[in-house]
C-alpha cells in the first residue's frame, strides 16, 4: 500500500540569474512499512525535500500525497492538524521544550490536538525508548542520546502515517548514534512504522530497506537494499 507519493516535485529560490534549483522534477513513492534512506552531498536537496514532505515548506511545483491526502492543497489550519496527526518529525537538534519533562515533551503534539490522553500508549513509548527512569527529567538533565530518544518518542506517539528524520544521529557520538538507528529499525520492523531518514552516512543508509541518492536536486539512484520487512534479498 502506497503511503507517500511525490509527483514532479520542484523547489526554486530566487529568480533569473540568481535562481537556485534545490529540487528538480522529483517523482517517487514509498510503501507503507518501508524504511527509506535518502543520501547525497551537501546542497543536494535532502533537507529541502524533507521540509516539503513534512509540510514545513511549500514546493514551487508538483504535489505530495501522504496517505492519499494532497498535502499542499490543505489550508494552513488543516495542514497544521494533519502534520500533528500523520507526520512525525525528528531533527538533528531534538527541538525539545526546555521547561517540559520527558513525558510532557513526548505528548505535547497530542495535547495541542486537544485529544484525550492515551496513558497506556505513553507508558509503552517511554519503555520502548529506554526512558522509564527519566520521565520527570528536563532536557538539560539528559544526554544527547536521551534527548533524541524523547524526540523519537514524540514523533511516534500519535501513530503517524510516516516519520521523517533529518540527520538524527548528526549531533551524537558514535555509540549513541548506533542506539538511535537501532530504535528506528525496531519501530520499523516490530511496529511497521514507515520511515524516511536523511543521512550523510552511507553505513546508516545501508541499514534501510531502500536507498535514494540525490544530487543537484535530482534522483540519481533508487535501489532496494533488502526485501520489505525481511532480510537481505
Amino acid at each position: 500500500m502506497e503511503i507517500l507519493r511525490c509527483e514532479h516535485l520542484s523547489k526554486r529560490y530566487g529568480s533569473g540569474k540568481n535562481q537556485v534549483v534545490a529540487l528538480d522534477d522529483l517523482s517517487f513513492s514509498v510503501e507503507k512499512g518501508e524504511f527509506v534512506s535518502i543520501v547525497g552531498p551537501s546542497g543536494s536537496g535532502k533537507s529541502t525535500l524533507l521540509h516539503i514532505l513534512g509540510g514545513v515548506d511549500q514546493p514551487s511545483g508538483g504535489k505530495v500525497f501522504i496517505d492519499g491526502t494532497d498535502l499542499h492543497s490543505l489550508s494552513e489550519d488543516k495542514l497544521a492538524i494533519f502534520r500533528r496527526r500523520q507526520i512525525g518529525l525528528v531533527y538533528q537538534f531534538y527541538n525539545l521544550l526546555p521547561v517540559l519533562n520527558v513525558d510532557e515533551n513526548i505528548v505535547l503534539p497530542h495535547l495541542l490536538d486537544k485529544r484525550g490522553m492515551d496513558w497506556e500508549r505513553l507508558d509503552k513509548i517511554v519503555e520502548q525508548m529506554g526512558l522509564t527512569d527519566r520521565r520527570q527529567h528536563l532536557p538539560n538533565q539528559l544526554s544527547g542520546g536521551q534527548q533524541q530518544r524523547v524526540s523519537i518518542g514524540r514523533a511516534l506517539f500519535n501513530h503517524p502515517a510516516i516519520v521523517l528524520a533529518d540527520e538524527p544521529t548528526g549531533n551524537l557520538d558514535r555509540k549513541s548514534g548506533r542506539e538511535i538507528i537501532e530504535l528506528f529499525k525496531h519501530s520499523n520492523r516490530a511496529l511497521g512504522q514507515t520511515l524516511l531518514l536523511i543521512t550523510h552516512d552511507e553505513s546508516i543508509a545501508l541499514q534501510a530497506d531502500r536507498m535514494i541518492c540525490l544530487e543537484d536536486g535530482r534522483i540519481t539512484r533508487d535501489e532496494r537494499i533488502r526485501i520489505l520487512g525481511g532480510g537481505q534479498p
